[in-house]
């Protein structure tokens, strides 16, 4: 065992600057925007503006939204996690390719499909319009649906993940002692696949509340109707810098969070 870990040591003692430079300069790329905000941060008067009615209505909705689009993306996306990972469906690769989509779509684009299938004018959107008179974009009810549509592969990706990993024989042995399909997707598989459908959930959450282009592009940027934090920070960045670097810091602080909370699933997989 010393003599193969000797020349690992040896080799990873000599650092070739052609690496070390565009490593260093990546490094600070992605260190010198937070710096900035840090250093730009109006923390004199971070408790006032905090209390700004304008920074808490975008806080509030935002939370709002958020929590309710990941409630969404839950309560469609486990099961379709699972039909992914525990069923022989036919077409599975196709259903997973649409599922990804919005994850490299532009955010943009992704408004703009929203628009198409339920706007005033969409495949089903005019049909909600003409039986009930409802329209749902550029309200809350829109924003929630912007969100969970950017945020549901996140969950969906990560319980699959999990479900692929968990021992399938579980719910064999639960099936030959008499429970249905049911009772074993509730009893034994979503416990097996906790993990990462809390691990998704809390993608999911940081996803939708910093989703902006879908959102801007579908609902809009009403004060407390559909201004979410994001739509603030762009909003402020005309009139108001200080506030947009408030609200980017509460972004920054979710985000950290997030990492925080996932860090110990990440390294036990790259362990792993």
């Amino acid at each position: 065992m010393p003599q193969t870990d000797q020349p690992i040591r040896a080799a990873t003692g000599r650092l070739p600057w052609q690496l070390l430079v565009p490593a260093g300069a990546g490094l600070a790329l992605l260190v010198l925007p937070v710096v900035g905000l840090l250093v730009r941060a109006p923390w004199s008067t971070l408790p006032a503006r905090i209390g700004d009615p304008g920074i808490r209505q975008a806080l509030q909705l935002s939370l709002l939204t958020a929590t309710s689009a990941t409630i969404c993306c839950v309560v469609l996306g486990a099961p379709l996690a699972w039909l992914l990972a525990r069923t022989t469906m036919p077409g599975r690769r196709a259903v997973r390719t649409v599922i990804t989509v919005p994850l490299v779509l532009p955010p943009v684009v992704g408004g703009v499909a929203l628009l198409t299938a339920f706007g005033r004018e969409g495949l089903v959107g005019q049909l909600a319009y003409d039986a009930f008179g409802f329209r749902l974009p550029f309200t809350t009810l829109g924003v929630v649906v912007a969100q969970t549509f950017v945020a549901l592969p996140f969950l969906v990706l990560a319980v699959e993940g999990a479900l692929r990993s968990a021992d399938p024989r579980f719910d064999d042995i639960a099936a030959t002692l008499g429970a249905s399909r049911w009772q074993v997707f509730r009893r034994v598989t979503l416990p097996l696949a906790a993990p990462g459908l809390a691990s998704g959930a809390v993608l999911a959450w940081a996803r939708a509340l910093g989703e902006f282009g879908a959102t801007i592009t579908f609902a809009g940027s009403f004060p407390g109707t559909t201004r979410t934090m994001p739509l603030a920070v762009y909003n402020a960045l005309n009139s108001d810098f200080d506030a947009a670097i408030l609200l980017s810091l509460v972004l920054l602080v979710v985000s950290i969070a997030v990492l925080a909370l996932l860090r110990d699933r990440w390294l036990s997989g790259a362990a792993a």
